[in-house]
């Protein structure tokens, strides 16, 4: 095969009918080899960790791709698979569900109850308490009003709504509005990033095994969500305003829990006022948070024992009252009550809806805290424990009141048996502390998912726990939480006004999973429209119906709460809004493969012996910080790798399975790109040398499976011509040991080079030979290996929207100075460490 003239190469590509576009190279370059195209519209090819695959298909090929093609689509909808994503599904993990025998699950229904359902467990401390707060009992049929309202608001929201639906909405075993959100992306491309691959996640195909209407609205509702920008775009901020909803009730749970449960002590001495109360709880809150450190699963496991103690003191002290003052109370499971209430009382019953909701506070942790779950432990769990210890609790308090109507407030600890009074204080205490620690855990999985989702700054994430995946601990959040709860705290300063705020706090995250809910019972589960509507309209109506009621008190404190959900939410959204532009600039500003092919094989400049590892965050071609090293040294290595860090939904990815490569350009221009996969405990702190060796171990499977697979392929198409190799010296070049790369006294190479030009004598690349290769490896991780990062600072342009500037310039630019840096965790040595600064307006 003859060299091209004029030292450009041309480059003949030739597209493969395929769902996603591949292309080959058939000119300079090897025949067999792909190459990755940075145009546009193409995607990059796969020449992959497990070989390339290639060459020119004859027209018979091409019908029977089409035919093969037609056959998938009965099957799967979307792209052909590439490498990278086909060897991703090779990590041991992905797709295995944890096994629990008898004794891991009697563990973790423990931790369920320490974790998850402490929230929901505190609830009779305080419900009845803020209902009540706003007029006084008049008669014991309000009493009964009150509690049906309460049973059949535990029935519909925490365990019709979250039980029995919301909870089959997980994204591998991930809860939360942001795991909705995840699973809508994946299955719509939704997402504003334009960084998605279908190696991120799992992915999640449509099973086309019977035509149904469902389905045929499920495919119209796809493509309206991948074509419209403006649905994107609302998608997102409504999943926005939840999660800061989210982060608030983080804030709001401890500071109700323990101050409620504070509030006994005001019963049992009569001494202690408002102040003290205060002071105590805040006092609580600091040693709460200080031990949040130790993990879920070593608090999970320790407290679990409390609360099973605190569900069974509750459905004691309920049957207690219920013999004491009578049954008559279980007419309350007639729903007419509800009905009478409201006659008879229509303002005092709709003021009283905003308390009524607090006893399914809580019900979002179920869902938001399933990562640290399965699915199964938390239905169980709630249906057969918590459900009937929390109903005989009020039922127990509601036979009080019904024969005590002037005692409205302290109601919990006014109902507890004298003899057991204080030591039902304590374990309310321990329990209110333990309930607190719900919506943190919570927050802790919903800002993991919204920083991979690029809408939330990095924060350090610390995981607690190698048995089960998705125990994490973010110190940043857990003190900004403290603090903001003990503002709270001095700010109200007693649980019926917190109470107000709660509610508010509570039904935005609510509402938001309904929504979000709703999408994908259209879009994934494909279920009858009737049912959708009926989901949508009891659900997002009851809702709304509580939160009229919230809101007409906003007015007494509770704007403070919505003050703070909207300053998360500018900050999150201006994250993302700066990701985006930033991402999508250096898309448009990468580099061209027809440029790197003008420039030869030598880059116009001299390659000097040594590997060179460029940490990029593009999946798809050469970053534009390339160029910019290029043009700034004076000469670069003989191997280049863009390295991509990348997160894998499994807890630990083996050390011999990190890596996956693929070549970028020609066999002679020593470029390969790599992802380096890491899973969610994975801690990025090998040592360099070990990570080096892996690494360069890992090309070299790549580059013999890739070398044996391409001589399959040859001989099954009676392939036997070779290419010429044309071996031709360079410049001497020096690496100083301080990874500086010198010239001696030669001029830089011109662009012109041959195809196939060596790197000097003691380089030379025989391109057709694997043993060669191997040896230029080997050679070159000889001669040292340098990391060269890049560090891009983000402006506006100067014809941008003054409130763009004010965006991008300041506050964005604060956000990245002060979160943390992607590669933070790298802990390379100065004297091999290089850095470009860049600029990019957006």
């Amino acid at each position: 095969m003859e060299p091209e003239s004029g030292g450009v190469v041309r480059r003949r590509l030739q597209k493969t009918e395929s769902a996603e576009m591949r292309w080959v190279v058939p000119g300079g370059a090897n025949e067999d080899d792909e190459i990755e195209s940075s145009d546009d519209g193409g995607a990059d090819t796969p020449a992959a960790a497990s070989g390339s695959r290639g060459g020119g298909c004859s027209d018979e090929d091409d019908g029977y791709e089409e035919d093969e093609m037609l056959r998938q689509r009965l099957v799967r909808t979307g792209p052909r698979a590439d490498s990278f994503d086909v060897e991703a599904l090779d990590v041991p993990g992905v797709y295995r569900h944890q096994e629990f025998t008898l004794g891991s699950c009697i563990v973790l229904t423990l931790q369920t109850l320490g974790v998850v359902f402490g929230d929901v467990g505190t609830s009779p401390l305080y419900t009845f308490d803020v209902m009540f707060n706003k007029y006084p009992i008049t008669a014991k049929e309000d009493v009964l009003g009150a509690l049906s309202l309460v049973i059949y608001t535990l029935i519909l929201i925490p365990f019709l709504k979250y039980t029995l639906i919301v909870l089959w909405g997980n994204d591998d075993g991930e809860g939360g509005t942001f795991a909705l959100y995840s699973l809508i992306c994946r299955n719509a491309k939704a997402s504003l990033l334009p960084n998605q691959l279908p190696s991120d996640t799992r992915i999640s195909s449509f099973n086309l095994k019977v035509p149904s209407v469902e389905l045929e609205r499920s495919l119209k509702i796809k493509e309206r969500l991948e074509t419209s920008s403006m649905l994107k775009k609302l998608l997102l901020m409504l999943v926005l305003f939840g999660t800061s909803m989210v982060i608030a009730d983080g804030v709001v749970t401890p500071a109700m829990s323990v101050m409620s449960a504070v509030n006994g002590l005001k019963v049992g001495i009569s001494s202690v006022n408002e102040g003290e109360v205060v002071m105590i709880t805040a006092a609580f809150l600091i040693v709460l948070f200080s031990l949040q450190r130790f993990g879920t699963s070593k608090v999970g496991l320790a407290v679990g024992p409390a609360l099973f103690v605190w569900f069974c003191c509750l459905a004691g002290i309920g049957i207690y009252n219920l013999r004491l003052y009578g049954s008559e109370v279980f007419r309350a499971f007639n729903p007419v009550y509800i009905y009478y209430y409201f006659e008879r009382n229509p303002t005092e019953a709709w003021m009283s809806l905003g308390g009524c909701l607090l006893c399914a506070t809580g019900s979002e942790a179920m869902f938001a805290d399933l990562c640290y779950f399965s699915v199964k432990s938390v239905q169980l769990t709630f249906v057969f424990l918590v459900l009937p210890c929390l109903l005989l609790g009020y039922l127990g308090q509601a036979a009080f009141l019904v024969e005590n109507l002037d005692k409205s407030q302290q109601i919990f600890f006014l109902s507890i048996p004298s003899q057991a009074f204080w030591l039902v204080v304590f374990i309310a205490t321990l329990a209110a502390l333990i309930a607190s620690r719900a919506m943190t855990t919570a927050i802790f999985s919903t800002i993991k998912q919204a920083t991979a989702l690029g809408c939330f700054p990095r924060l350090k994430i610390i995981h607690t726990s190698r048995k089960f995946m998705g125990q994490i601990y973010i110190p940043v959040m857990n003190w900004f939480l403290l603090v903001s709860c003990l503002a709270f705290v001095a700010v109200f300063g007693s649980i019926n006004e917190i109470g107000n705020a709660y509610g508010i706090a509570e039904l935005g995250v609510m509402m938001m999973t309904t929504v979000l809910v709703t999408i994908i019972m259209l879009l994934i589960w494909q279920v009858n429209i009737v049912i959708v509507l009926c989901f949508l309209t009891l659900f997002l109506g009851l809702e709304l119906f509580f939160f009229s009621s919230v809101l007409g008190s906003a007015a007494d404190g509770s704007w403070v709460l919505l003050v703070f959900a909207a300053v998360l939410y500018l900050v999150m959204y201006i994250w993302n809004y700066g990701t985006k532009l930033k991402y999508e600039t250096e898309v448009k500003q990468r580099l061209s493969m027809d440029l790197l092919m003008q420039l030869g094989c030598n880059l116009g400049t001299v390659r000097a012996p040594g590997i060179g590892l460029l940490y990029n965050e593009l999946v798809r071609g050469v970053p534009a910080i390339f160029g910019h090293f290029l043009t700034t040294l004076p000469a670069m290595h003989s191997m280049i790798i863009f390295v991509c860090i990348k997160w894998v939904p499994v807890p630990v990815v083996p050390q011999n399975e990190r890596f996956l490569f693929r070549r970028v350009c020609p066999k002679n221009y020593h470029m390969f790109r790599c992802i380096a996969r890491y899973g969610y405990k994975d801690v990025r702190k090998e040592n360099t040398q070990a990570f080096e060796q892996l690494l360069i171990e890992s090309l070299e499977k790549f580059i013999r499976r890739e070398a044996q697979e391409r001589s399959l392929e040859s001989d099954h198409n009676d392939d036997t011509d070779s290419e010429e190799e044309i071996a031709s010296s360079s410049s001497r070049v020096l690496v100083g040991p301080n990874g500086s790369i010198y010239s001696l006294g030669v001029p830089l190479a011109e662009p012109g080079c041959t195809d196939n030009s060596a790197l000097g004598s003691s380089m030379s690349f025989d391109g057709s030979s694997l043993d060669n290769e191997l040896s230029f490896v080997h050679k070159a991780k000889e001669s040292g290996v340098v990391y060269l990062l890049g560090h891009g600072d983000i402006r506006a342009r100067k014809e941008s929207f003054f409130l763009k500037k004010l965006v991008i310039n300041y506050f964005y630019a604060f956000l990245r100075k002060n979160c943390r840096r992607g590669i933070a965790t790298l802990s390379v040595p100065h004297t091999r460490l290089m850095q470009v600064a860049m600029q990019y307006m957006v």
